[in-house]
């Protein structure tokens, strides 16, 4: 997903409102580098096999679509946990790309699921929101899987 599209769904997920004024490349680069490492930390978890964590970063209000939608923290824990079960992580993933929104409390983060091999096998888009406590949570996930085929020939 390109950084604009993200841009867009980050318009469409937050309320607009004006900003005092608007923030700086440098605020926004900020942004994005936290949430890249929150990303970054939230993959940590499978890979330690570490369910607990990975409920740290799931908002109570998170939405995951997958093969199903989940609602709710609840719901996610109880569809991922198998994820965690066994001593080996069926798959990883790290962020490619992050866009912040200007509010500094919402942005979009995409990129690659792996296989244990290290092949793609989706793409996942995760919506941020920067909670009270000031940690950032994921509020919305939705995972794409990745066609490896080549384009059948035009007609």
């Amino acid at each position: 997903m390109r950084p604009a599209l993200l841009a867009c769904l980050l318009g469409l997920a937050a309320p607009w409102a004006p900003a005092a004024s608007p923030p700086s490349a440098a605020d926004l680069a900020a942004v994005a580098a936290e949430v890249k490492a929150a990303e970054t930390a939230f993959a940590k978890t499978m890979a330690e096999r570490r369910l607990d964590q990975f409920a740290d970063y799931v908002a109570e209000d998170a939405v995951f679509n997958g093969g199903q939608t989940h609602v709710g923290r609840a719901a996610v824990l109880a569809a991922w946990k198998p994820l965690f079960d066994g001593p080996k992580a069926p798959f990883s993933w790290a962020p490619d790309a992050v866009a912040p929104a200007a509010d500094g409390r919402h942005a979009v983060s995409t990129g690659l699921a792996r296989d244990p091999q290290g092949r793609p096998i989706s793409r996942f888009t995760s919506l941020w929101r920067k909670e009270a406590d000031g940690r950032w949570r994921v509020v919305a996930d939705q995972g794409v899987d990745v066609e490896c085929r080549a384009a059948a020939p035009a007609k």
